[in-house]
């Protein structure tokens, strides 16, 4: 998970954080960075380039160097799949109301084509594969920068198996 430099600059990024601690996901590791634009370009990977074109490539990744990011690695139960319906689609003008994006966004591709620069949209959520999560943990996060802990409300969920 990355709190983008839109959210940062906005000062919501600890409402942010507050959501999904309510829903009980455990938070691992949490660093503040500005990021260089090697690990952006780790971060934003060809795929994206496959998918979305070079120049939106390079767009998120400028937008991703513009400003302090938080990178944050959270564990729970199918969290990614909880996460990403958390922060909405990719599109905060077609975000759901109480999604993330929904909720603090309101920027449309369209708008971002226009002005020739990265969809702020608030937060990057991982896409679900385990080599996709792990890929993005890697560019942000040494193993011993992740901290293994219980705290007292995961009593109340279910352990993950």
């Amino acid at each position: 998970m990355l709190l983008k430099p839109d959210a940062l600059e906005r000062g919501i990024t600890g409402e942010i954080i507050t959501r999904f601690e309510r829903v009980g996901a455990k938070i691992v590791g949490m660093k503040l960075l500005v990021s260089e634009k090697d690990a952006a370009a780790r971060h934003y990977t060809d795929d994206l380039a496959k998918r979305r074109g070079e120049k939106v490539r390079q767009m998120m990744i400028e937008m991703l160097t513009s400003g302090p990011i938080i990178a944050m690695v959270l564990e729970g139960i199918e969290i990614v799949e909880v996460a990403r319906k958390m922060v909405g689609t990719t599109e905060p003008k077609s975000a759901a109301p109480g999604t993330i994006r929904g909720d603090y966004a309101h920027v449309s591709f369209a708008h971002a084509d226009v002005q020739g620069i990265g969809v702020f949209n608030l937060v990057h959520a991982s896409s679900g594969s385990k080599e996709g999560v792990d890929q993005e943990i890697n560019v942000w996060f040494k193993p011993e920068e992740l901290v293994s802990h219980e705290p007292s409300y995961t009593k109340f969920t279910l352990k993950r198996e």
